[in-house]
């Protein structure tokens, strides 16, 4: 699932572990430190939010929330007229800034250098409905007014973790979502033969089930099973009551399938026909993930035919451990799995084209008839994502 973050205001270092192990706490059990009252020095200062592909989001002293892209979030300092700053994973796609056409830009100025000019969200249009601590993770839900002026108008977050990593987004009225979810729901027509399932590793509140489920309805083709794999039950139980996941699964009984254990031990019989990753701890890529032998294991749970498609982050990740550097990471994962793919991986680039940002995914495969491929997805502002591919030799 995949990542962005609300910092409580002096919080220390996560040392938990990271968000794939379980946890039994109950939607009815907020933590208290959550809502003590912070009288530190950094209490005075502000709030700094990471949406992957939406940029970062402050909460300044004149109670607005700001949208604001961060050069190189690895060395940002706090600005003295703000709160405690902390950052995570800003994910791949941008919201296009209403003065360009760029199509995946985050080209708006950080807040040291257009500070004046960024568009925020009053804080009367922003309203916390649940928060709590599960057994590993911090656990938010967010909805932004339809009223406000801003791309995030009429959605709702989840936000876990202490730093509160945004994993996922959903729009009242609107089914695309601006973000990388966007492009995980261009692999259906990808699909082999016969099609098959589809797993979701790191289902979140379930975005990416959403999209493919509303965008390839039952009876089209392809209209694949989604199996979705969450380490956290509690974050399955805040999907099922704030984000509508239980309805979904009613309406697509025998199509939709929820598992809470480790993704990394997903498999059906007779294989996927494709898999979604979108694993991410302690603000970056898991470990496990810059090892070849995870992606031979997971090429196994592959059906012929089958392809992948990954979150890789990138530049823009910012880590809670700070050997954890965002491009070292992106740059191993893709060494890792180049060794099990060879020439069938072809990589994506969402950040702003000569900004330092970027943020990244994989497909693997042999490389895809890109005219069939537009030709097959159902909304036309999916096609454009289509001749973004290209082979990682490319993008060096």
């Amino acid at each position: 699932m995949g990542h962005g973050r609300l910092q409580e205001s002096g919080s220390s270092s996560d040392t938990r572990t990271p968000n794939r192990e379980a946890s039994s706490c109950s939607l009815s059990s907020p933590d208290s430190a959550l809502n003590k009252t912070n009288t530190s020095p950094a209490a005075t200062m502000n709030t700094l939010v990471v949406w992957p592909g939406i940029g970062a989001m402050m909460v300044h002293k004149s109670n607005s929330w700001r949208q604001t892209t961060l050069p190189s979030l690895r060395f940002v300092r706090p600005n003295p007229r703000l709160l405690a700053i902390r950052t995570k994973q800003r994910g791949p796609l941008g919201f296009p800034p209403r003065s360009t056409t760029t199509p995946n830009p985050n080209l708006t100025e950080t807040p040291e250098e257009n500070e004046e000019e960024d568009e925020g969200i009053p804080m009367e249009y922003v309203k916390i409905l649940a928060k709590f601590k599960s057994r590993h993770n911090y656990i938010r839900v967010l909805d932004v007014s339809r009223r406000a002026d801003h791309p995030l108008a009429g959605s709702r977050l989840l936000l876990l973790d202490r730093p509160g990593n945004i994993h996922s987004i959903s729009f009242l009225l609107r089914t695309l979502t601006s973000t990388y979810f966007d492009v995980f729901a261009t692999l259906p027509p990808l699909l082999p033969p016969g099609g098959g399932p589809i797993a979701i590793l790191g289902f979140g509140a379930g975005s990416a089930a959403r999209l493919i489920l509303s965008l390839y309805p039952d009876g089209a083709a392809p209209a694949p099973e989604i199996h979705g794999w969450e380490f956290d039950p509690s974050v399955i139980a805040v999907a099922r009551q704030f984000f509508g996941l239980s309805k979904l699964e009613r309406q697509h009984r025998g199509r939709l399938f929820v598992y809470v254990g480790d993704a990394l031990d997903a498999e059906v019989e007779g294989g996927f026909a494709g898999i979604l990753v979108d694993l991410f701890a302690g603000g970056s890529v898991i470990p496990e993930l810059q090892d070849p032998k995870t992606w031979e294991k997971l090429r196994s749970r592959l059906k012929t035919g089958g392809r992948m498609m990954v979150n890789c982050g990138g530049r823009c990740v910012e880590a809670e451990d700070p050997r954890r550097d965002g491009d070292l990471v992106r740059a191993e994962t893709l060494r890792a799995m180049g060794k099990v793919f060879a020439d069938e991986l072809f990589v994506i680039n969402l950040g702003a084209a000569g900004r330092k940002e970027d943020s990244w995914l994989a497909l693997t495969g042999p490389a895809p008839d890109v005219d069939a491929w537009k030709r097959a997805l159902p909304a036309a502002e999916l096609r454009r994502y289509v001749d973004m591919w290209t082979p990682p030799s490319n993008m060096d």
